[in-house]
């Protein structure tokens, strides 16, 4: 029998689940096996690249969506359990669980304005019209979405003192401190003042990056009055630079009023942005794969003589 496409796994996934037990992924590939009566040699059929078994790497998608569209909860790294949205959904057909994460997605992605997908979704036939190349980057857009989430639940699962010495390092990792020898410190806690950790730009130290970290789980919001005792902890240090970053989000309030403080420069990092940061600096990251596409070089090509014989 052929592996299942990743839209067959959908139903009986939520149903699996449905009993409201915690599981991982690997806990669902022998019952999944079972209900499509799939042979170990099926299950372990690789990708041809070599990079993963299919079966288990649909599984993963699927959880992932479902995380993502509200149908799961992550109660830690690496684990699902479902709610009352996916028990719901679990009693219905295979067609709705699709339609509905299907309609989900699409609102995530015209939330995210940078990125301005292009692909239009018929009801009909379901299918994707898009060049191969849309198709590879909305597709890598996808998979770096899930790894962010990957990221973040990882960090959750970590001690605040911890988080704090990580945001010191992503820092650092993106240029601030240049090549000074230890421009990161963590403050001592207890006795931080509100100020978590530092960053020297230069070596007098004439520069320097004070960081607030809150290490919050994500649904959570940070207002005007967190970010108000961060600009008061600034002015008491007599600095005028800052970075505010956490794992959860910002109300508009927040936002606003870091853009307008006298006398002072603060950022903002969400939850999404630090991320988003972390994969692109490399920070605990690792290559997993690398596609090459290549196309032809006319200059190349352009200095062969082209044929003149009319009759071939």
């Amino acid at each position: 029998m052929p592996i299942p496409h990743f839209d067959d796994l959908r139903q009986p996934t939520l149903a699996i689940l449905s009993d409201g037990e915690i599981r991982k992924k690997s806990d669902l590939i022998l019952p999944l096996q079972q209900h499509f009566k799939l042979s170990n040699k099926e299950i372990s059929q690789e990708y041809e690249s070599g990079k993963g078994a299919i079966f288990p790497d649909r599984i993963s998608w699927v959880l992932s969506y479902f995380a993502m569209t509200g149908l799961l909860d992550r109660p830690k790294r690496g684990y699902y359990v479902i709610n009352e949205l996916g028990r719901k959904y679990s009693k219905k057909s295979s067609e709705e669980i699709i339609e509905y994460v299907k309609q989900k997605m699409m609102e995530r992605e015209q939330g995210k304005q940078k990125h301005q997908k292009k692909f239009i979704v018929t009801a009909q036939t379901d299918t994707v019209e898009s060049t191969p190349q849309e198709q590879l980057y909305n597709s890598y857009q996808d998979i770096r979405q899930v790894v962010y989430d990957e990221i973040l639940d990882t960090i959750l699962s970590k001690s605040p003192a911890a988080f704090e010495k990580l945001v010191v390092e992503l820092l650092q990792k993106m240029g601030y401190g240049g090549a000074l020898d230890k421009s990161g410190r963590v403050t001592k806690q207890s006795r931080d003042g509100g100020i978590d950790g530092e960053i020297r730009e230069d070596v007098l130290g004439l520069g320097r990056i004070h960081i607030q970290a809150k290490c919050y789980q994500r649904e959570k919001t940070i207002g005007r009055p967190e970010i108000q005792s961060f600009a008061g902890a600034l002015l008491g240090s007599n600095a005028n630079k800052g970075v505010f970053i956490t794992t959860a989000q910002y109300t508009d309030d927040a936002k606003k009023y870091a853009e307008t403080i006298p006398n002072a420069r603060i950022v903002l990092i969400d939850g999404n942005k630090l991320a988003e940061y972390i994969y692109q600096y490399g920070l605990g990251m690792q290559v997993e794969q690398t596609i090459v596409i290549k196309k032809l070089d006319t200059d190349y090509w352009d200095e062969i003589p082209n044929n003149t014989n009319s009759n071939n």
